[in-house]
This record gives structure tokens, C-alpha cells and sequence, in this order.
């Protein structure tokens, strides 16, 4: 039987336009996912940051290069994934002249979920990657640990596997070298993970 046609992508002008939750009233624009629509892999942070909201694009700041860098290092091509956050608007607080990011609450989470939702719809992957634990949290629609989820066998229910690590801003907060190294080594070696599940999974 053949597949039901993939939902369309949430265009940028209907998350500008979302008024679900608070957070649009003091970011500069909304941020929708970026990647192949053919993706196996999804990744999915937690909410767009300083960089993000300016340029309106998801993963540009200091912690998007870094992943970036990191799928390149794991074999990862453009064409293989997607790249989105669970909160389309930028969450933050003042620290003198600096926005500082927030993590958002779990009534934003809820208010942004029908997006991720039909992105998930849309590009229909393989494998979805949540980076860090509020990401995991949206993606599973309850809280569980990192740990936790990476010795379960968990699925969406749209069928894609459930695949948790670390944010890369956890890299950049890294308190020495030593400890940054072994953080970006796991991420890569769990990108390739999960992209050796999603080319495994039909």
C-alpha cells in the first residue's frame, strides 16, 4: 500500500505569525527547522538562541557551528539531516546588555509542540535526535532522563527512533579542555550512531 503523502513544512511566516505563547513578544522573529526534506536524521534542540532569533535560522550561533562541525567529523552529510528546535522562538532574559538564554517553560514547550509535530510529519525521519533534556522532553512528551533514554528503546509516535545526547552548548560550558574533548568525542561518536540506526531502520 502506498505511503500517505508527507504532511507540508511549517513555513517561517506562520511561526512569525504564532501567538500560542508569550515568546514572541520579545524575540525578533521565529526560527523554523532547516534541512533535506528527505532527512533520515531530525535533530532537534531546545530553542533558538541570540544568533538564531537575529538571523532567523536555527543553529548559527557559537553551539549550531559547533554541531555542524561535529556531523562533518561523523560522516554526516547536509543531505542527511534536518536541524530544528522544540521552541521556535527565542527564550531570554536580560544580563546587562546581553540576551541571556532561558529555558523555556513547559507551557511554551507545549504551546510550539504542533510545529515540531508537523515538521516531524513533514520530513518523516528515520531516527530523531533530542539534544539535551528539554529536547528530549518535547520529543517524548514526558520527562525522562538522558540516561534513562539511552537505555530504553524509545519511539515516536510516528514511528521515527528516539535517540538522546548532549547539546553542544554543554561543549562550550565545558569547564577545561580535558572535558571539553571528552564531551565532543561522545557527540560524535553518537552522531554516528544514530546515523548507523537510520540508515538501518526501513
Amino acid at each position: 500500500m502506498a505511503k500517505p503523502p508527507a504532511e507540508p513544512l511549517p513555513q517561517k511566516s506562520d511561526i512569525d505569525a504564532c501567538r500560542r505563547c508569550e515568546l514572541w513578544e520579545r524575540a525578533t522573529q521565529g526560527v523554523a527547522g532547516e534541512g533535506s526534506r528527505k532527512a533520515r536524521l531530525m535533530l532537534v534542540g531546545e530553542v533558538p538562541g541570540d544568533d538564531e532569533d537575529r538571523q532567523g535560522k536555527p543553529f548559527v550561533g557559537p553551539a549550531g557551528k559547533l554541531l555542524r562541525q561535529l556531523l562533518g567529523e561523523a560522516g554526516i552529510e547536509p543531505a542527511d539531516f534536518y536541524l530544528t528546535n522544540a521552541v521556535k522562538h527565542f527564550s531570554w532574559e536580560p544580563r546587562g546588555k546581553r540576551r541571556i538564554h532561558k529555558t523555556p517553560t513547559q507551557r511554551q514547550m507545549a504551546a510550539c509542540n504542533e510545529w515540531l509535530e508537523r515538521e516531524i510529519g513533514a520530513v518523516r525521519p528515520k531516527v530523531i535526535v533530542a539534544l539535551g533534556a528539554t529536547a528530549l522532553r518535547a520529543v517524548t512528551g514526558t520527562r525522562v532522563t538522558i540516561a534513562a533514554a539511552r537505555a530504553s528503546d524509545l519511539h515516536h509516535s510516528a514511528g521515527a527512533r528516539i535517540f538522546a545526547t548532549y547539546h553542544p552548548a554543554a561543549v562550550l560550558r565545558a569547564p577545561d579542555d580535558d572535558a571539553k574533548e571528552t564531551l565532543m568525542r561522545a557527540l560524535i561518536d553518537d552522531l554516528k550512531r544514530a546515523a548507523a540506526l537510520a540508515s538501518r531502520v526501513e
